[in-house]
């Protein structure tokens, strides 16, 4: 049988090696950066490293012993048999590993501690399993004992199946006769600290060793930690469900940022949101667990954008996501402030990232780090987290989507009403245009001012109905009375022929009810004709607060062949003003059920004789107050005031003329 004996492998005396030294010294300086830096660990580290660069500069190493030979090959293999038997029995954790570090077998003992199988950690560099702030002096003590053949202790954070635990490392160099020079490391004085921070247990004493009573008890606090588990994972998938479907406003930066907060404290990781933004991928924020210094590190790393070759990066690009139980690569994360890795910024050891996509369009990547004082992220965890991005999908395509149909129906409503009033002599003239404060849908009320042969009209209308084909029928109906005013001023004649334009167009937006005024200065005073298409009746307000209703009537447009309209015919005086509206004001409801229809007249000869603006103004004000701020339809006023007569010039005036 092989004894085991410290040897050294003959190195190649170069750029390699210099090379290696260089990346352990930057590794120990990023660790040092770390605000729960073991100093002490790190400082033996450092100490080791400058006794290896004087011995790389010294010249070549020499062996501290060799191999006896002279077995047979039998031998050997039955030596090697009983040895393989014993590391994989043996009542600690072993780990052995090659030359450069990387993991080649653990033992039962090691496997039950990383709560894995023994073949997941074969091929990973053994640092992975350790806590970010060990690894710089892990790998500086793992080189010291491959370089002098001594045998190394470190005490580090080891990231075991509960979390992070504070380990004493033994770290030996073994050579087997026929074999190459390997690393074993043994685990002791192992104490179990489930769910606490890292950097709290990292260089406390430790009170406990692996025992088969520990093992046994492990497992039961496993077995009852998965049904735990499984009961919170549902229990989330109802939180953000409901989450989603409370959000009323349909906003994504809400939804993103009320959802990533619930993960953050449901699932104890930093929950990272970047959102395509024009085929870029941009960050939107970073948050992560509540304590002192923390925020600044929130909004530190919610300031970077991914990196192109960083996980966000990549799992957005290929639409998969990713899981890394333990991360070895601190770059995965892409560069943190400063010059340290993110990962390391955020003290995260476990990672996962999927895309935010409803499996048609990407619209981000959800990144989820976790603390190496918590359990590291399984299978069970990528699915939960995968099921929930596709929820955030939906939620923003459905953003994007009211988003567009807004956006449609404010361009759309905009087309229908004009940009500015024109001015009218010896008038004075608003309108406004009050929205329904309940759906989306494409309002279809309008208002007009236009020229006439003889003077100018007026016309307020609204569709029955919403939508596209609504606001398609409106647009119709504004511009057919606008171009048949044109020709004719008389209302008698331009509601009829709007009527068969209607009608001819076999438009299916429903039937157009409108109110329209010819007006035209005759004699110092304002002649009005009112027609009216099944429209609510116009309304005067005299200068001495009297108010008159002349009256609707006549049928809507676009509903029958043999169509007459409702006519009025009045004269307005200085002061006196004339007020247009569609339904939605009558029939807007307040809290005790009434309409404002009944307290209309009342309302109008309370604001006789101001200026038109300050009148809409005051209706909007009054309307809003009267339903609770809840509009069921909307609403269209336009109200004219009239002023001095065109037909003469002012009092003052004359007399100008005649002193001229």
């Amino acid at each position: 049988m092989g004894r085991v004996v410290p040897v050294v492998p003959e190195p190649d005396v170069g750029g390699d090696q210099v090379a290696e030294l260089e990346k352990r010294h930057a590794a120990l300086r990023q660790a040092a950066g770390l605000p729960a830096a073991d100093v002490g660990a790190l400082l033996e580290a450092a100490f080791t490293e400058l006794e290896g660069a004087i011995g790389l500069l010294a010249g070549p190493w020499t062996k501290h012993g060799q191999v006896t030979g002279g077995r047979s090959t039998d031998q050997e293999g039955a030596e090697r048999r009983v040895l393989r038997a014993a590391f994989a029995d043996a009542p600690v954790p072993l780990f052995l590993l090659a030359g450069d570090g990387t993991v080649q077998r653990v033992n039962k003992a090691a496997a039950e501690l990383l709560g894995s199988k023994p073949g997941y950690a074969t091929g990973r560099s053994f640092t992975t399993f350790v806590a970010l702030q060990s690894r710089a002096a892990v790998q500086t003590q793992l080189n010291a004992v491959a370089r002098s053949g001594r045998v190394g202790r470190v005490r580090c954070g080891l990231l075991s199946s509960t979390g992070a635990t504070l380990a004493e490392l033994t770290i030996s160099l073994v050579s087997v006769s026929g074999d190459r020079d390997r690393l074993i490391v043994a685990v002791a004085d192992v104490a179990r600290t489930a769910g606490e921070d890292e950097d709290s247990t990292i260089g406390r004493p430790t009170d406990a060793s692996i025992s088969g009573n520990g093992t046994a008890e492990a497992g039961g606090k496993r077995s009852a930690g998965a049904v735990e588990a499984i009961t919170q994972r549902m229990d989330l998938v109802t939180a953000v469900t409901r989450l989603l479907l409370e959000n009323e406003n349909f906003s994504e930066s809400m939804t993103l940022q009320r959802s990533a907060r619930l993960l953050a404290v449901e699932l104890a990781a930093w929950v990272i949101v970047d959102i395509d933004r024009r085929g870029q991928l941009r960050r939107q924020f970073v948050i992560g667990p509540e304590g002192p210094g923390l925020a600044g590190i929130s909004d530190s790393a919610a300031a970077l954008n991914p990196m192109p070759g960083s996980l966000p990066h990549t799992v957005h690009e290929s639409g998969k996501a990713v899981l890394i139980a333990h991360a070895d690569d601190a770059e995965v994360l892409g560069p943190g402030p400063g010059d340290i890795p993110l990962l390391m910024v955020l003290g995260s050891t476990s990672v996962l990232s999927v895309p935010i996509t409803d499996r048609e369009s990407r619209y981000g990547v959800l990144t989820l780090a976790r603390q190496a004082g918590h359990t590291h992220f399984e299978i069970a965890d990528l699915g939960l987290v995968e099921e929930l991005g596709e929820q955030l999908a939906l939620a923003i395509r459905v953003d994007h989507m009211f988003r567009r149909r807004t956006e449609i129906a404010d361009a759309l409503q905009a087309s229908l009403l004009p940009r500015r009033l024109p001015e009218i002599a010896g008038v004075e003239l608003a309108a406004a245009y009050v929205a329904a404060t309940e759906g989306v849908e494409i309002g279809a009320d309008f208002y007009d001012a236009y020229r006439t042969p003889t003077g100018w009209g007026l016309s307020v209308g609204d569709v029955c109905g919403k939508g596209e084909e609504a606001a398609a029928v409106t647009a119709a109906a504004r511009h057919a009375i606008r171009v048949i005013a044109y020709g004719t001023a008389d209302p008698a004649a331009v509601l009829p022929s709007a009527n068969e334009i209607l009608l001819a167009g076999e438009l299916s937006g429903g039937f157009v009810t409108a109110s329209i005024a010819h007006l035209e200065w005759r004699d110092g005073a304002l002649r009005v004709v009112l027609g009216s298409a099944g429209h609510p009746s116009a309304a005067v307000i005299r200068a001495d607060g009297r108010v008159q209703m002349p009256g609707g009537g006549g049928l809507p447009l676009g509903l029958l062949p043999d169509f007459e309209p409702g006519l009025h015919e009045l004269t307005l005086r200085k002061g006196d003003m004339l007020f247009l509206y569609t339904d939605g004001l009558t029939q807007a409801r307040g809290q005790d059920q009434t309409y404002f229809q009944a307290r209309l007249i009342d309302e109008l000869a309370g604001l006789a004789g101001i200026h038109p603006d300050q009148f809409v103004a005051a209706m909007r004000r009054r309307l809003l107050e009267f339903t609770a701020g809840t509009l069921v339809d909307d609403i269209t006023m336009m109200v004219l005031r009239v002023g001095d007569s065109p037909e003469r010039p002012a009092r003052g005036r004359r007399r100008s003329a005649r002193a001229g």
